[in-house]
């Protein structure tokens, strides 16, 4: 009977897709890079293979993070949360971006923005005048 994957292994999966983008590395670069194809990296990313403990390690190394950065829980730094973030379309390129930005000024205005775009995103719409 084989083994079934587990919460912890898409955890592991979400986790090694986030950290992966954040480098800028394609499923084909990290698999060629520890020596899987990109279709095992997919499963991997999906939970759907669990990752060997050598494998992980060697992840680990060429996303240059700890091994715990897979498994820790959130421990109220909000690490967790940002895992999930990282997961959001767009996320990672609105991040390389931000982090472009030399000008702090800029980058505070930029941020500003980006919350006042967000705190709208979360009012109910305004029915137009005249509307049915």
């Amino acid at each position: 009977m084989p083994k079934q994957t587990t919460d912890v292994d898409r955890l592991v999966g979400l986790r090694i897709t986030a950290l992966r983008k954040a480098r800028g590395l394609s499923q084909t670069a990290l698999g060629t890079a520890v020596g899987v194809t990109f279709q095992q990296v997919q499963k991997y990313e999906k939970g759907q293979n669990r990752v060997g403990a050598g494998r992980l390690r060697e992840i680990a190394r060429l996303l240059e993070v700890p091994v715990s950065a897979f498994f820790e829980e959130d421990d109220n730094s909000g690490q967790s949360d940002a895992f999930g973030f990282l997961g959001t379309q767009g996320a990672i390129e609105l991040l390389r971006a931000y982090a472009l930005i030399g000008d702090d000024q800029l980058r505070r205005d930029v941020l500003a923005l980006v919350r006042t775009a967000a705190k709208m995103g979360k009012q109910a719409p305004v029915a137009e005048p005249g509307a049915a």
